[in-house]
């Protein structure tokens, strides 16, 4: 069946905890607050369902954001407008089958429309072999990610290569609608923006 990517629910927020912590050493465990966080004020909280299952999730924020991350703050210090991607986890049974590709194309269809660049992390020294070149460079390096620089998290001693992708369809969209979008259904309008009653959460 094909993937579904729709916005979490709340519901579902206790499969969302469990998924992101057994997803070993490239990605940062959270609890319930932050979580809880993240589904209040993330501008975007999408899961991927497949055949009637959680596949995995995403999130991302973009550049006004009250996100308390090193890793957000390294990027927001040099860059001035970005939609950063906190979070990508996909189930274990479902790796390799072409989740991880389809939510950077729905986070990038996302992004395109408000963002000049998209920026994300990846864990250095979290990689099965450090002699070899990190499969997870690859991946985003196929997906047009550069590296833009490293940082030494402070929080958690993580080396992380700084990674931004130039989106090359905002100028476009930018000078033709301004912040007006059209009212397709096809554009995804932010979680946000939806539910501002969302806006007031608090960092963990």
């Amino acid at each position: 069946m094909s993937i579904v990517f729709r916005d979490v629910r709340e519901h579902e927020l206790d499969s969302v905890l469990a998924l992101n912590n057994a997803a070993g050493p490239t990605i940062l465990p959270f609890d319930q607050a932050r979580l809880r966080h993240f589904f209040e004020t993330a501008e975007y909280f999408r899961v991927a369902e497949r055949d009637g299952t959680l596949a995995g999730f995403m999130i991302g924020v973009g550049s006004d954001a009250a996100h308390d991350s090193s890793n957000y703050r390294w990027f927001r210090e040099r860059y001035p407008h970005f939609f950063y991607i906190d979070r990508i986890v996909v189930a274990s049974r479902r790796r390799g089958g072409g989740v991880g590709r389809a939510f950077y194309a729905d986070a990038q269809s996302y992004a395109e429309l408000r963002y000049p660049q998209l920026a994300c992390e990846v864990f250095l020294d979290a990689a099965a072999d450090p002699t070899l070149p990190d499969p997870a460079l690859l991946f985003h390096g196929s997906f047009g990610f550069r590296e833009v620089g490293q940082q030494l998290m402070p929080e958690t001693g993580l080396r992380a290569a700084m990674l931004m992708k130039d989106l090359c369809s905002y100028p476009w969209v930018r000078d033709t609608y301004g912040e007006a979008l059209p009212a397709e259904p096809w554009l995804i309008v932010p979680r946000t923006a939806r539910t501002p009653q969302r806006a007031t959460g608090t960092g963990a």
